[in-house]
């Protein structure tokens, strides 16, 4: 880190900014969960968390990464695994192709990979290369990234449980998009993400993410498409998505693969009219990011019930 007067001036004086820097470095893995969380929340959120009696959605979030467990969790946010569990439920058809997966990046033989290709790191939330042109691809960037995430665990930084005995690997899937005749369409010409949000098993909203990778933009939308008036993390989009071709489906999808949990997030794309699974998510923004306005967190929270809290 390049020290500067301006950042001799916050260590000296802000203390979230000293939090921040010393979580990043570790120092505080040693600690409680929910001592920690207490912390990162009303630095993030600028309240104090309410572990005895959450009411809003992110506060029920840090309640459910202390106290709900499931072992089948690890499964389901390992990038690699969640793979055959999911096709197991909702079927292969639905699972994007994986084209190799490695414990090193040296292992990596990318003569046998095709000019384009995504890289994942199996266990975290940001070990993501895109390759769409092999001969323009700097290995020595994508080398840096994936060792630089294979070193991390993500648990640490908002403990969530989930992760923290997730294999680190690397994965190769198929790259994406639409086809050439959708591409030349305005209308279908991108690859949108569609995030389904379900609750004690019920699907009742999605995020559609625009413009991902350059300036991610969200809306929101209820199981029938009508649109929710909050921001959560980012910037609406300047022209609203048009309901995909899909919607539905993909709600019917998600609530297959959140039957038996409390909170979860399953990500699709549609391709081509065809629906791929992209992840799942126990976590939005590890409950750190702002609903705005704070009506919507507590009606969002209203919506997911704690088993033993009524």
């Amino acid at each position: 880190m390049k020290i500067t007067f301006k950042k001799i001036e916050r260590i000296l004086f802000d203390s979230n900014y000293r939090w921040s820097i010393l979580r990043d470095r570790g120092c505080f893995n040693g600690m409680d969960d929910a001592m920690y969380l207490k912390r990162m929340f009303e630095i993030a959120m600028g309240y104090k968390l309410n572990l005895s009696n959450p009411q809003t959605y992110n506060e029920k979030l840090q309640w459910l990464k202390l106290y709900d467990h499931n072992p089948i969790y690890t499964v389901m946010v390992d990038k690699y695994a969640v793979k055959d569990y999911v096709a197991n439920i909702i079927g292969y058809k639905y699972i994007i192709p994986t084209l190799g997966v490695w414990d090193k990046f040296e292992d990596i033989d990318f003569e046998t990979l095709p000019n384009q290709f995504v890289l994942k790191c199996t266990h975290d939330s940001g070990g993501l290369v895109i390759c769409k042109d092999k001969s323009k691809f700097n290995i020595n960037l994508a080398r840096k990234k994936i060792n630089n995430s294979l070193k991390q665990n993500f648990y640490y930084y908002g403990r969530e449980w989930p992760y923290k005995n997730v294999k680190p690997r690397i994965i190769a899937e198929k790259y994406m998009e639409q086809s050439i005749e959708n591409r030349a369409n305005k209308e279908n010409s991108t690859l949108n993400d569609y995030k389904i949000y379900t609750f004690n098993g019920k699907a009742k909203m999605c995020m559609i993410n625009q413009d991902r990778g350059h300036h991610t933009r969200a809306d929101y939308f209820d199981e029938n498409f009508n649109k929710f008036d909050f921001t959560w993390g980012y910037d609406h989009a300047d022209v609203l998505p048009k309901k995909p071709k899909n919607y539905e489906k993909m709600f019917e999808l998600a609530e297959m693969l959140a039957e038996g949990t409390i909170e979860l997030r399953v990500d699709f794309y549609e391709v081509d009219g065809n629906i791929y699974f992209g992840e799942l998510t126990f976590f939005d923004g590890s409950g750190f990011d702002k609903i705005e306005p704070k009506s919507y967190d507590m009606m969002l929270g209203t919506w997911l019930k704690l088993p033993n809290m009524e």
